[in-house]
C-alpha cells in the first residue's frame, strides 16, 4: 500500500469550527466513546466535501472501518444543514441590498443505477442541482437544498420557491437566461437583438437600467 500527504485548501478556522460543532454535538448525542476524536472527524469531512475522497480512502487514512466513515460525514452535514438559514430570513435581512444574484450550481457526483435523473444535458455530467443567491459583491447568502441534475434552472427555482419569494420582499434578483420566464421581480438577459424587441419589452429590459441586459 502506497501513502502520501496532501493538503485541503481550506483555512484552518473552518477546521476549528466544525470541530467545535461535532463536539458539542457528542454529549447531546450521549456519546462516550468515538473512534477519533472531533478534530480528525472534522478533518476526514472537510476532506470528503473538498477534496471527494472516497469512503474507502478516507477509512484507509484515518484507520477506520468505511461504515464509521459514513457515519461522521453524515453526522457532520446534518450539523452543518441545520445551521442554514430559511430563504425568508435571507430575504428579510437583504432588504437593504440593491439587488440580488441568482444561479444555479451543479455538484458532480459518481454514477448510479438510476443515474438519469442526475444527468445534466446542459453540463454533460452528473451531479445534484443547488440554488444560490449572492449579494451584489457575489457573498453567498443562501443554497438550496440539492434535486436530481436533470431538473431545470427554473423549474428548481419554483421548487425551493425562489421566484415568488423575492415578490413578497420586495427585492430584485438578477439572472442567467436559463431563468427566461420566470416573472415577478426576476430580471433576466433579453434574446435576439434589441431593435427586434417591442417597445413594451425594450421598456422592462432597459440596457441603462439592468446590467444583465448587455
Amino acid at each position: 500500500m502506497l501513502v502520501h500527504s496532501s493538503r485541503i485548501d481550506l483555512s484552518s478556522s473552518a477546521l476549528r469550527f466544525l470541530s467545535g460543532l461535532l463536539r458539542a454535538r457528542r454529549p447531546q448525542r450521549g456519546t462516550r466513546w468515538r473512534r477519533l476524536p472531533a478534530g480528525r472527524q472534522a478533518l476526514l469531512v472537510l476532506a470528503h466535501l473538498r477534496c471527494g475522497h472516497t469512503n474507502a480512502q478516507l477509512a484507509t487514512g484515518c484507520g477506520v472501518g468505511t461504515t464509521t466513515v459514513y457515519r461522521y460525514v453524515a453526522e457532520a452535514v446534518a450539523v452543518l444543514a441545520a445551521r442554514a438559514a430559511h430563504l425568508t430570513t435571507v430575504l428579510g435581512t437583504a432588504t437593504q441590498k440593491a439587488y440580488l444574484i441568482l444561479d444555479g450550481t451543479l455538484l458532480p457526483i459518481g454514477r448510479i443505477a438510476a443515474d438519469r435523473p442526475y444527468y445534466s444535458g446542459k453540463r454533460k455530467r452528473h451531479g445534484m442541482n443547488v440554488q444560490v443567491l449572492a449579494d451584489p459583491l457575489g457573498n453567498l447568502l443562501w443554497a438550496s437544498a440539492a434535486l436530481p441534475g436533470a431538473v431545470h434552472e427554473l423549474r428548481a427555482a419554483r421548487t425551493h420557491g425562489i421566484i415568488d419569494a423575492p415578490v413578497e420582499a420586495d427585492i430584485r434578483c438578477w439572472a442567467d437566461r436559463g431563468y427566461q420566464g420566470a416573472g415577478g421581480t426576476m430580471r433576466v438577459p433579453y434574446r435576439g437583438r434589441w431593435d427586434k424587441l417591442s417597445a413594451g419589452r425594450q421598456a422592462g429590459n432597459s440596457p441603462c437600467q439592468d446590467p444583465c441586459a448587455r
